[in-house]
């Protein structure tokens, strides 16, 4: 037996998949198909705060430049004002690199939910109901690579 996707919830194999403990044999499955759905706005907002979060200490010492040369004080003061808000920018770097890996997981999970159906006995099936686009992908190839490697291969002609 071949094993296509196994994870705590879901497992197929070249028998069978099962979800959740219900068990689909691969010889009574007929059809598999997706289905997106809406957008998630939360999740899109979600996006755009981790990118106003990213941008936002490059404004805050932009600001912080521009008003030390607004107030036209001392040079000691100005240099202290400009020098704090190059140190505000400058952490940037390690805020962004951590928001970016934030970012890159919202994009791996997905910002839709997605389903996998099959027909099972001549009646569908909703397998799975997932946000989670990487393991949508897998799971739906895993169940169409199963499908495959179970049809018999036709004949070949000379």
């Amino acid at each position: 037996m071949v094993t296509y996707y196994d994870d705590r919830s879901v497992q197929v194999t070249s028998a069978a998949v099962t979800v959740d403990d219900h068990v689909y044999p691969l010889t009574e499955i007929t059809e598999v198909w997706h289905h997106r759905g809406s957008l998630s706005w939360r999740v899109l907002a979600g996006r755009g705060a981790i990118g106003a979060a990213m941008v936002g200490p490059l404004v805050a010492a932009v600001i912080g430049v521009a008003i030390g040369v607004w107030l036209d004080r001392s040079a000691t003061v100005t240099v202290a004002i400009i020098g704090v808000s190059i140190l505000i920018g400058l952490a940037a770097g390690p805020v962004a690199d951590q928001l970016f890996e934030y970012l890159d997981r919202s994009y791996a999970r997905g910002s839709r939910q997605r389903e996998v159906w099959i027909r099972w006995r001549g009646h569908p099936v909703r397998l799975l109901r997932t946000p989670d686009a990487l393991r949508f992908g897998q799971i739906y190839r895993a169940v169409q690579r199963a499908m495959e490697a179970g049809q018999p291969m036709p004949p070949r002609r000379r």
